[in-house]
């Protein structure tokens, strides 16, 4: 990695270097580095979409898994799919988000748009971070569209910290869920936009299952003549 490249990671993700424990680095479209544990397995999508799947085991504890992305290649557009498989039981702590660096000059515009789906298991707890950071030379633009899907089995707990930290001219972030008996999420978002910045939020959780919750906060700066949307549905379909 150059130091344009180094500098994003620190960014997104505090990494000086490389992580411990499971990680896929992506930059500009490539891989730049992956690893696995005995108990977090990490492979290339087969179904034709750009992305991994990632498979933790039932029962892990104690461990990390780091999937940042990060595009310094003024102009490059992608859309990735990342499915994560949480084993019963498990408890891990998933790192993730994207870093742009453009300054390929005036209407150029770099994008990423992230699918990310999560199904945990029974008695499961995941923590996810995710951070959204822009920079450049200020003429063209960078674009973060985060979709989230999670569907958390019974008794199982998904905390998500999602930021977006400066520099990102267009986002539209989409996070849907479907929580089982006795389940719960957390969601926690904080937002900054500035100069002419457009930012739009949809939350929709159905709490399906006997006792599930959901506990939903957004706080947001908006700038100068920057727009935001905010938008939570929160549906509670049994006790």
């Amino acid at each position: 990695m150059d130091s344009i490249q180094k500098d994003l990671l620190m960014q997104i993700a505090d990494l000086h270097g490389t992580p411990e424990g499971a990680f896929n680095i992506r930059g500009n479209g490539e891989s730049l580095g992956r690893n696995t544990t005995a108990n977090i397995d990490i492979v290339t999508k087969t179904d034709g979409k750009s992305g991994i799947d990632i498979f933790v085991k039932p029962g892990t504890k104690n461990e990390s898994v780091h999937i940042p992305v990060i595009i310094s290649k003024a102009g490059l557009q992608e859309v990735v799919y990342n499915d994560f498989y949480i084993g019963e039981d498990a408890d891990v702590v998933i790192v993730a988000g994207c870093g742009i660096h453009n300054c390929g000059g005036v209407d150029m515009t770099s994008r990423h748009d992230g699918v990310h789906t999560f199904y945990v298991g029974k008695n499961a707890k995941v923590k996810y971070v995710e951070k959204h950071y822009g920079e450049g030379d200020g003429n063209g633009k960078n674009v973060m569209n985060p979709t989230t899907v999670i569907v958390l089995e019974e008794n199982a707990s998904l905390e998500m910290e999602t930021t977006q930290i400066k520099g990102i001219d267009s986002t539209k972030r989409i996070t849907r869920a479907v929580v089982d008996k006795d389940a719960t999420i957390v969601i926690r978002e904080k937002l900054m936009t500035h100069g002419k910045q457009v930012a739009t939020t949809k939350f929709d959780v159905d709490l399906d299952g006997e006792n599930s919750s959901a506990n939903v906060v957004s706080r947001s700066v908006a700038r100068d003549s920057s727009r935001q949307e905010f938008v939570s549905r929160i549906c509670g379909n049994n006790r």
